[in-house]
């Protein structure tokens, strides 16, 4: 990691303290929105869970009415003089469903697996923001460490310019070794243009996933430590812990359950209703009087024009597909732990070979430079080597980055880089608090934070 340690010392001005990987990994699993969004979503589902519930217990509700009405005339014998009454009153109606062909059961159990889901979701957000979080923080280190090798290279081309200026005023070399020297400079600048223009964009989305401007970075280390031990291994975790497809089981089980709620259609319903209710001015004017009911109702559905058989036939479809996306999920999440793996072994051997690459270009160029000495290179062939050296130190800087970002894609890869498991310096949000707070509430509009 030498590389990127200089990289550290190159970064962006700032405070003497330095920032690390898992202090940005922090900020970015506090306040990335992206993934406080995924958050509130989860919180609105919990609600879910309240709604279902609400087929459990009793509805009332209170009317009230008022008007005015005129009546004249009598019997055969006596002429009755017109009178105007204002009737009113008010009635308190209250009704309890008593059974409902486990509907309301299963909505519940349906509502409750759509939370699970949504969790799993959460988590997926979360692993994500990491491992976006983490990339960008070594794309920011090595486009530095890319940045300060391009300029040097531009320091050592214009030292090598001057040296072919003064050897060919005596007339050592042509005005060819000239040129190449200057179109080697040319190209040198342009490349230091390019690499400045890579830094800004990569701190552009440093800045937009952890939330702050990066600040003295501290090298990044590989995350080996929570690597399974071979490709198998990480196979039966991912397949067993990822949360897509955890996600993906509970969408079966929702699907299941609506099987269940659209064939309680087809059950009895029963339900009683009581009702209190008061009238004035029915029959003249400042009468009242006060009547009270309770009646139970069972209603058997016989037939309904069909609508509920689709609708059953509709749910049992929709749980086929759900387990088929199940099983694409775990044919996803296989395919990108053995991508993912791959790319980690063949980043270590990258790393390995671009350092035996850097030593061996250096000692090729100190050779060169001797040999031209000598007259018995060019400075073409200097200026060759120059550029070989440069590359082979570009590449071990890439190396060294994707052998650090390779292995927090293999931990996403198998369900696992989230804080719980990562051990990062902050506290795990709970998605089960706010659950508890509102799965039984039976009223009231003010949200759990005080909204």
């Amino acid at each position: 990691m030498a590389s990127l340690a200089v990289a550290a010392g190159l970064a962006v001005v700032g405070p003497a303290a330095s920032e690390t990987l898992e202090s940005a990994l922090a900020k970015a699993y506090g306040g990335n929105p992206q993934l406080n969004a995924s958050r509130s979503d989860v919180r609105a589902t919990d609600e879910t869970v309240a709604s279902a519930k609400s087929g459990y217990r009793p509805t009332a509700a209170i009317s009230a009415d008022i008007g005015q009405s005129f009546r004249e005339g009598g019997t055969s014998r006596a002429q009755l003089p017109g009178r105007t009454t204002t009737p009113s009153g008010t009635r308190l109606t209250v009704e309890q469903t008593l059974f409902n062909g486990f509907q309301t059961d299963n909505r519940v159990r349906a509502a409750e697996s759509t939370v699970l889901g949504t969790r799993e979701g959460l988590r997926q957000t979360e692993m994500n923001t990491l491992f976006n979080a983490a990339q960008s923080y070594m794309n920011v280190l090595s486009d530095t460490a890319t940045l300060e090798l391009q300029r040097n290279n531009v320091e050592v081309l214009e030292e090598q310019l001057r040296q072919t200026r003064d050897r060919f005023n005596v007339g050592e070399v042509t005005r060819t070794d000239v040129a190449q020297a200057e179109a080697r400079l040319a190209g040198a600048r342009s490349q230091v243009s390019a690499a400045e223009a890579a830094l800004r964009a990569s701190i552009g989305i440093f800045r937009q996933i952890v939330g702050v401007e990066p600040r003295q970075l501290a090298p990044g280390r590989p995350l080996d430590r929570y690597v399974p031990a071979s490709l198998d291994q990480a196979i039966l975790i991912g397949l067993k812990e990822h949360p897509q497809i955890l996600s993906s089981l509970h969408a079966v089980d929702v699907a299941e359950l609506q099987v269940k709620v659209a064939e309680g259609a087809l059950y009895p319903q029963a339900q009683v209703t009581g009702a209190v209710q008061q009238r004035y001015d029915q029959q003249f004017p400042g009468d009242n009087g006060v009547t009270a009911s309770i009646v139970g109702r069972v209603n058997i559905p016989l037939y309904q024009g069909g609508g509920e058989y689709a609708a059953i036939r509709q749910a049992k479809e929709n749980v086929g597909r759900a387990r088929l996306i199940a099983d694409q999920d775990r044919d996803t999440i296989r395919a990108s732990i053995v991508r993912t793996w791959g790319n980690l072994e063949a980043s270590k051997a990258q790393v390995i070979a671009s350092q035996a690459q850097v030593q061996a270009n250096e000692v090729a160029l100190n050779g060169v430079r001797e040999e031209a000495r000598v007259g018995q290179r060019t400075t073409l062939d200097v200026l060759n080597a120059q550029q070989e050296l440069l590359s082979a130190r570009v590449a071990l800087i890439r190396a060294q980055r994707d052998r650090v970002v390779n292995s927090y894609d293999v931990v996403q890869a198998v369900g696992r880089l989230t804080v719980r498991f990562t051990s990062l310096p902050v506290t795990p949000y709970s998605a089960k608090v706010h659950y508890d707070q509102v799965k039984d509430l039976w009223y009231g509009v003010r949200s759990p934070d005080g909204r």
